[in-house]
């Protein structure tokens, strides 16, 4: 390595690209490359960056895997940073692989926090809790330690453990103060600033409250039935009943849970369900048939009994029923609640991340987009979605896992 690009690794290092780039701008060897790349993701220019790194890896070749290697990690990480979440990260546990192999640990360690991050934000826990568990911790570089804390914070946060958020969200802040970068800092206070924040709104005999995380869980772990319309699933301790795939049954069961211990009316429950607002006698035919279908369905936690006026939910044990609902609901609140990490997503991305077809994300960005609650820039595949500045915006805290009810 010679004196100038020494120089300019350790101006990176430092957190100054521009001094970085008075020593290499006008180099265009491999090594120039990806320092340069760098030096722009940096400065925030994440289009010029990734092409960069792309030109170094190229320029590389087979026969420095390593350093090729380490141009995947951080063209992952700006794909990262961009929200583009498929395809650009998908050669990074091959990069992951090859830098352990030629024993890069600090870089194979940054990549294996990289890929557990991405999992994070596409809802699949589980498996970026195992690339978690393989992390070697004590290798990985200051500023990515803070980070590393946070995909804990956020694994732990998602599944309502708030007492491992708030652990590891210490953690992060300390690492962050460490490093001293103001960047991280912001990053790190961002992800305090949400746990603190109202997670879900408790409805519950005709009142309603805001909820932290860690009333939520003491909620959910007390004797209530949950009637849970952030995740559509009816629970009573570690008894869960998932409703997510029923929408009209869910329905149902939220409003005999908003009336408990009173009963609902007929009339109320063909609004909610079927929005009938002149209900005829086809329609009183299908609620009795939708009633017998959540009558079984949630046969194992409460029951459900005719009255004269509708239908009562009951319980099999003495306790409340509480009903568990956003912060704020509005249509596509779920899109609404992964913009409002404050970055610019691809559509493609929370596609991703909700587990639906692009075209119905498109469907619900346009709308957004018509009522002001969203807004793009940039063109074709490079177009990126974020949220305008509306108050009051759903958490994504309680954004349902893949694979994990609760």
């Amino acid at each position: 390595m010679d004196a100038l690009i020494s120089a300019a690794a350790n101006a990176l290092a430092a957190g100054d690209p521009l001094a970085a780039l008075k020593r290499v701008s006008l180099r265009d060897d491999a090594p120039a490359l990806a320092l340069r790349g760098i030096a722009m993701a940096q400065l925030g220019d994440l289009a010029r960056a990734r092409e960069l790194l792309g030109n170094a890896a190229r320029s590389f070749g087979a026969e420095e895997p390593v350093a090729r290697a380490r141009c995947h990690v951080a063209e992952a990480e700006i794909a990262l940073v961009s929200r583009d979440l498929g395809r650009p990260m998908q050669g990074l546990r091959a990069a992951r692989a090859t830098l352990e192999t030629f024993g890069d640990l600090t870089n194979a360690a940054h990549a294996g926090y990289l890929d557990a991050r991405r999992l994070l934000l596409i809802g699949r826990l589980d498996e970026a809790e195992r690339i978690l568990g393989d992390v070697n911790v004590d290798a990985l570089p200051a500023t990515s330690r803070a980070g590393y804390a946070l995909v804990v914070a956020g694994i732990a946060m998602r599944r309502i453990c708030a007492k491992p958020a708030r652990d590891a969200l210490e953690r992060a802040r300390a690492a962050a103060v460490s490093v001293g970068n103001a960047a991280l800092t912001v990053e790190v206070e961002r992800a305090v600033q949400a746990f603190q924040a109202p997670a879900a709104r408790l409805i519950a005999r005709g009142g309603e409250r805001l909820l932290q995380l860690n009333e939520i869980e003491a909620l959910i772990a007390s004797d209530a039935l949950v009637i849970d319309a952030c995740r559509n699933v009816t629970r009573a301790r570690t008894a869960v009943v998932s409703l997510a795939s029923r929408p009209v049954l869910f329905a149902l069961a939220r409003l005999l849970g908003e009336t408990w211990p009173e009963d609902a009316s007929r009339e109320e429950l063909l609004l909610r369900a079927f929005r009938a607002r002149e209900a005829d006698e086809s329609h009183r035919t299908r609620l009795r048939v939708e009633i017998g279908r959540l009558r079984e369905a949630i046969r194992p936690i409460a029951e459900i009994h005719a009255t004269e006026r509708g239908f009562i939910l009951e319980r099999h044990e003495a306790g409340t029923v509480a009903v568990l609902a956003p912060p704020v609901e509005e249509e596509h609140g779920e899109v609404l609640a992964l913009l409002a990490d404050g970055e610019a997503w691809s559509s493609s991305a929370l596609a991703l991340a909700l587990d639906v077809s692009p075209r119905t994300v498109q469907r619900a960005l346009d709308i957004l987009a018509n009522n002001g609650k969203a807004e793009w820039f940039g063109h074709g595949r490079a177009r990126r979605w974020i949220a305008t500045c509306v108050p009051g915006f759903p958490t994504s805290l309680l954004l349902p896992a893949v694979g994990v009810v609760g």
